[in-house]
C-alpha cells in the first residue's frame, strides 16, 4: 500500500531573497531531511530527487531546495563559499522548525559543496541527527570537524580517486560517529548501473537507524550551542559600526579605509564614515589549481606593483607548470582591472603613501587572500597598516600580526564554525551594492 504523504512548492526567506523548495512529509514520518547541493536548482537534481523519493517511501521526509539563487549560482565562487551556504542551510533549518514540523528530528544529506555546508550548519547545531555525504567534498569543511556531533556517513565512488582522499582527510578529523563507505565502479556522479541504488540503500539505513532513536541528551546539547546562539552581529553595516568604535584612536591619524570587495565593504564604509576617512577598495583574487578552481595555489592583489602571494606546497602537490601560473596570474589581473573600472567608475585610486591605511573585511577564515592585500598596501609605502576585521579564528590572525603594525579584531572565538555563522545576515553582495556605497562615500562635490 503507497504511504499518504503531503507535498507543497515552499519558499524559504534568506537574506533578501526566497529560496525555492518542495516539502514532502509522509504520514507518520520519523524525521525530515535538508537536502544540500551548492550549485542552482539543486531541487530539480535528478540525483537528489531519485534519493528523496526513497527515503519518502521508508517514512522520511524531505526538503529539496536550492542554496543559491539562479543569478547566484552563474558566479562559481558562490558555489565554493562554504561560509554562504552553510548559512543558507542554517536559515532553511530556521525555517522548517519555525512552520508545523518544528517537532520532526532534522537530518542532512550533502552532495558536492553541500556536503560541506552540511558540516559546518551541523557544527552550529547539536540537535541535528545525521549527515549522509554524497560525492562530497568535506574536506573544505575541514576546520569544523571536530565540532561537528551528528553521526556522519561519507559515500564515494571507488572510482572517484581525487575525491576518496579528500574524504580520508576529513573522515580522520571527524570525532562523531562516522562511516566511510566506497561504492565500487561508482564515479563522481554514480551513474554507473547499480551504484545509485547503493547510495540510496546505505543512506536510507543511515537515516532510519538514526532518526528513530531518541534525542540526545541534554549534556550533550549543552557542549555544542544551538545554532540561534552565538550570533554576534546582526549584518556587516552592524558589524563596521562596532569595528569603528575599536578604531577611533586612528580619527585623527590621516587615515584611509579600503575594504575587500565584496563582503569588506559595507564594514568598511561604516569605518570610513565614522573615522572621517576616505573609502576605496583593495582587490584580491584566489589563484585557482588546474582543472580545481576552488583549490587556490596563492593569491593576486591590485595596486601600481601588484603582489603575487603562492603556496608552494599546494603547487608542487597538483603540478602547477611555469605557462599554467602565468596564465592564471594574467587572467585574475584582467579580472582585477575589470571590477576596479565597475567599482570606482574612472574614479583614481586613493593614495597611501605615507598615510595610515585600515584594510577591512567581513572576517577572516585561513586568512591567505588578506595576507595577500596586506602585501599590497606596504608596496604603496603606506606609513602604518592596520588589519580590522569583526571576526576571525585566532591561529590566521596571529598569523598575521608579521604583516601589519596593529592588528584590530573584535572577537576570536576559538570554536570558529565559518565567517557566515557569526552574522544573522551574510547574504551574498552584488556589485551594485558595492558601487553604491562607494559612491555613497564620496564627498558630495565628487559624487555623480
Amino acid at each position: 500500500m503507497e504511504r499518504q504523504q503531503k507535498t507543497s512548492q515552499v519558499r524559504i526567506p534568506s537574506d533578501a531573497i526566497q529560496l525555492e523548495g518542495t516539502l514532502t512529509v509522509p504520514a507518520d514520518a520519523i524525521g525530515i531531511v535538508l537536502f544540500a547541493h551548492g550549485s542552482g536548482s539543486s531541487r530539480l537534481s535528478p540525483r537528489n530527487t531519485y534519493v528523496a523519493r526513497a527515503l519518502q517511501k521508508a517514512g522520511i521526509g524531505t526538503l529539496l531546495f536550492d542554496l543559491l539563487s539562479e543569478e547566484e549560482a552563474v558566479d562559481r565562487e558562490n558555489v565554493f563559499d562554504i561560509d554562504f551556504l552553510g548559512h543558507r542551510l542554517i536559515d532553511a533549518t530556521r525555517w522548517l522548525r519555525s512552520h508545523q514540523n518544528a517537532n520532526y528530528p532534522l537530518a542532512y544529506f550533502g552532495a558536492s559543496t553541500g556536503a560541506a555546508a552540511a558540516l559546518v550548519a551541523a557544527a552550529r547545531d547539536s540537535s541535528i541527527r545525521a549527515i549522509v555525504s554524497r560525492g562530497g567534498r568535506p574536506d573544505l569543511a575541514m576546520r569544523v570537524l571536530h565540532r561537528v556531533k551528528a553521526p556522519t556517513l561519507l559515500i564515494v565512488g571507488g572510482d572517484d580517486s581525487p575525491v576518496i582522499e579528500m574524504n580520508e582527510g576529513a573522515f580522520a578529523k571527524l570525532r562523531c560517529e562516522k562511516e566511510l563507505k566506497i561504492v565500487p565502479g561508482a564515479t563522481h556522479l554514480f551513474e554507473e548501473p547499480g551504484t545509485l541504488e547503493e547510495v540510496v540503500r546505505l543512506a536510507r539505513d543511515w537515516f532510519a537507524r538514526h532518526l528513530a532513536t531518541e534525542a540526545r541528551s541534554e549534556e550533550a546539547s549543552s557542549d555544542c550551542p544551538h545554532a540561534d546562539e552565538d550570533l554576534i552581529f546582526r549584518d556587516r553595516s552592524d558589524a563596521g559600526r562596532k569595528l569603528a568604535a575599536a578604531l577611533k584612536k586612528y580619527k585623527d591619524r590621516n587615515p584611509v579605509v579600503l575594504g575587500v570587495p565584496r563582503g569588506g565593504v559595507p564594514v568598511a564604509f561604516e569605518v570610513a564614515r565614522a573615522l572621517n576617512a576616505p573609502l576605496d577598495v583593495i582587490i584580491v583574487r584566489k589563484l585557482g589549481a588546474p582543472g580545481q578552481s576552488e583549490l587556490g595555489i596563492g593569491a593576486v592583489v591590485d595596486g601600481d606593483h601588484p603582489q603575487t602571494i603562492l603556496n608552494r606546497d599546494v603547487m608542487s602537490a597538483v603540478g602547477v607548470s611555469r605557462d599554467y601560473l602565468e596564465r592564471e596570474i594574467h587572467n585574475q589581473l584582467k579580472e582585477i582591472h575589470r571590477r576596479n573600472e565597475v567599482y570606482r567608475g574612472g574614479r583614481p585610486r586613493v593614495a597611501l603613501k605615507d598615510r595610515t591605511v585600515i584594510v577591512v573585511d567581513d572576517g577572516i577564515a585561513t586568512g591567505g587572500s588578506i595576507r595577500a592585500a596586506l602585501r599590497g598596501v606596504r608596496q604603496e609605502q603606506a606609513r602604518k597598516i592596520v588589519l580590522a576585521v569583526p571576526v576571525g579564528p585566532s591561529d590566521a590572525i596571529e598569523s598575521l600580526r608579521d604583516e601589519v603594525d596593529d592588528v584590530v579584531s573584535l572577537t576570536t572565538p576559538a570554536a570558529f564554525f565559518g565567517i557566515g555563522a557569526f552574522y544573522e545576515d551574510f547574504h551574498q553582495l552584488t556589485d551594485a551594492e558595492v558601487i553604491r556605497l562607494l559612491e555613497q562615500a564620496q564627498p558630495a562635490s565628487l559624487r555623480p
